[in-house]
């Protein structure tokens, strides 16, 4: 017995020690040769993984930081990640100097088991064939429309859903039915597949699994940026690495089966089925060089796909919706005007005809609508940090210095709230800041930079502005709604996007008496 005590007092002896050493080490590489006390480089405000602290509420931190100071720097073993809230910074590493500055090797390595080789992960021809494809296909008249019609059917569905709820005073997850609902939107037209996980949440258990571990997994994703050990925890295959591990498996699963249940499809000669959805496209295109668009390429493609098309506008819309029920009489502002341009008001209101007066035209006219999501993406962008690495030494235009292989991030979170950017009211929601003379006047990409900047701006900014604003109009039209616990603190989770920590639970009061 004694033998056997000694032997664990040894082990974790050793195990202790070895710790301590690797820590050492890691804090040593940390420091050395960062040039810290020079001022030629942006001023040094702590390290990579020294993130971890703040972790909960990791986004004001930096924003906390940003206000002191508009460039900084953590360091980390092998790099500096620069941090930056300065705009011509930005256009500097997205536009100005393009091909200098790429996803690169590290963020590849970290997201690359989540992302493989889809549009958001790779630099060079790959990035280039992926945008011309994409391009191309988002930019036809028939997506269009085909989009427009899904969009308007599952915004009706949501105002049957909350009508059931309203009818019975009931609390419900509005980010859960907006992100199913979105689900559903860009299941259809980006895959052809009908989820109805907003009409059927209990026969969605596989989907809704699917969505759970796609979320989980971009959380652990996020992780792996400030957790120095995440690759010798993949090659045990313990803690964090264990989990997004299974994860992985369930998101594999559910979209290679998606995709071999859409190539059978195709090839039914006598089966008619819609092919305006983009997964379609992509497999018709895969069938002309099936060995460099195999599966696990279309894999990839999905899964970047599913990530713009859901997160974007569901997020969006929650926090859109967080914001109205927080200032209530800019929610009846935006409710004002899309009664007005609609043209349906009174006691009654048809939810169909509704639906499909919620035209091109008429969503073109709803200016303050407009600048309300708008004003809500400044003030939670739906990808809070992104940023490049540096190929090359290199100058910012604010005067710091940077080297070959430091990663350079913008802060879209953090410049939403800078008083040098925005004014001294830069962290009010404030939908007139967008307006002039009533008309929605846009500003630099580089300084509102949700939809991203230069040459790899969002090729669905108008897909996501469409989808929101029909969502919005419709149920803006039928309910008011009010926060289910006032007093609840409302925050994020850490993840890749931008995520109400916990859903936001509303109760919605009926704007007509009757539903026809």
């Amino acid at each position: 017995m004694e033998l056997i005590n000694f032997n664990i007092i040894t082990f974790f002896s050793i195990l202790l020690c070895l710790l301590f050493l690797s820590f050492f080490i890691l804090l040593l590489k940390t420091l050395s040769g960062k040039s810290i006390t020079n001022s030629d480089y942006s001023p040094v405000y702590g390290t990579i993984y020294g993130q971890a602290f703040y972790f909960n509420n990791l986004y004001d931190h930096l924003t906390a930081v940003a206000k002191r100071h508009r460039t900084f720097r953590l360091i980390g073993a092998s790099y500096s990640e620069i941090y930056t809230v300065n705009p011509r910074n930005i256009e500097h590493i997205l536009k100005t100097k393009f091909e200098k500055y790429m996803k690169g090797s590290k963020d590849q390595e970290v997201g690359g088991d989540l992302f493989g080789e889809g549009i958001f992960a790779v630099d060079g021809e790959k990035w280039k064939e992926q945008r011309k494809l994409a391009s191309y296909e988002l930019s036809t008249k028939i997506l269009r429309d085909f989009s427009c019609s899904v969009f308007r059917r599952n915004a009706e569905k949501l105002v049957g859903i909350i009508s059931e709820f309203s009818t019975m005073a009931r609390v419900f997850d509005v980010q859960d039915l907006l992100m199913r609902c979105s689900l559903d939107s860009i299941f259809k037209v980006g895959f052809g597949v009908d989820l109805n996980c907003v009409e059927e949440p209990s026969k969605a258990a596989g989907r809704r699994g699917f969505m759970e571990a796609f979320d989980n997994a971009s959380a652990q994703v996020f992780w792996r940026f400030i957790d120095p050990f995440w690759k010798l925890k993949r090659f045990l295959n313990v803690g964090s690495e264990a989990s997004f591990r299974n994860n992985l498996k369930i998101i594999d699963a559910f979209v290679h089966q998606l995709i071999s249940a859409r190539r059978k499809l195709l090839h039914q000669p006598n089966l008619k089925i819609d092919k305006e959805d983009i997964l379609s496209r992509f497999l018709m295109e895969s069938e002309k060089d099936p060995t460099r668009m195999n599966d696990q390429y279309l894999r990839d493609i999905v899964l970047n796909f599913m990530l713009a098309g859901r997160d974007t506008s569901a997020g969006t819309l929650s926090w859109f919706f967080y914001m109205l029920c927080k200032n209530p009489l800019i929610q009846e502002k935006v409710a004002e005007e899309v009664s007005q341009i609609v043209g349906v008001q009174g006691e009654e209101t048809d939810i169909h005809l509704f639906i499909q007066n919620l035209t091109d035209s008429a969503l073109d006219k709803m200016h303050y609508l407009h600048a309300a999501l708008t004003e809500t993406l400044r003030l939670y962008p739906a990808v809070p940090v992104d940023g490049r690495t540096a190929e090359i030494d290199d100058i910012l235009p604010d005067g710091y210095k940077l080297r070959k292989g430091d990663g350079v991030y913008y802060l879209a979170y953090s410049m939403g709230r800078m008083p040098c950017l925005w004014g001294e009211d830069a962290e009010d929601f404030k939908p007139e800041r967008w307006l002039e003379n009533g008309t929605f006047r846009p500003e630099s990409p580089f300084k509102f930079i949700a939809f991203h900047a230069g040459p790899r701006m969002c090729l669905g900014k108008d897909f996501a502005y469409r989808q929101m604003k029909i969502v919005s109009a419709a149920l803006l039209q039928f309910f008011r709604f009010k926060l289910a616990d006032p007093t609840r603190n409302v925050t994020y989770r850490i993840m890749l996007t931008l995520h109400i920590d916990g859903g936001l639970p509303l109760l919605a009061l009926p704007r007509v008496r009757k539903f026809t």
